[in-house]
């Protein structure tokens, strides 16, 4: 169990993640839980949340959604395909 730096909780540091940081050569511990660390991944340099766009995968037809805006002539395509 660690602290988040950030909201105060405590967070579970799994084995599975701490062989992702051992394999990877990581030296620190996370400093932050997955909630907050979310959160600052989806905010931009000026702070302002991150855009997400929706689109249909060209191949299965899910709905996606994407970080960038598609374009038409393009396809895009979600993880499993």
């Amino acid at each position: 169990m660690l602290r988040c730096q950030t909201c105060g909780q405590n967070f579970v540091f799994s084995s599975e993640e701490q062989e992702f940081y051992a394999e990877r050569g990581f030296k620190n511990e996370p400093k932050k839980c997955d909630d907050c660390r979310n959160a600052q991944r989806n905010q931009n340099a000026r702070g302002k949340e991150r855009v997400f766009y929706t689109a249909k995968c060209s191949l299965c037809r899910k709905e996606i959604k994407l970080p960038f805006e598609p374009k038409n002539d393009r396809p895009v395509y979600c993880d499993e395909c």
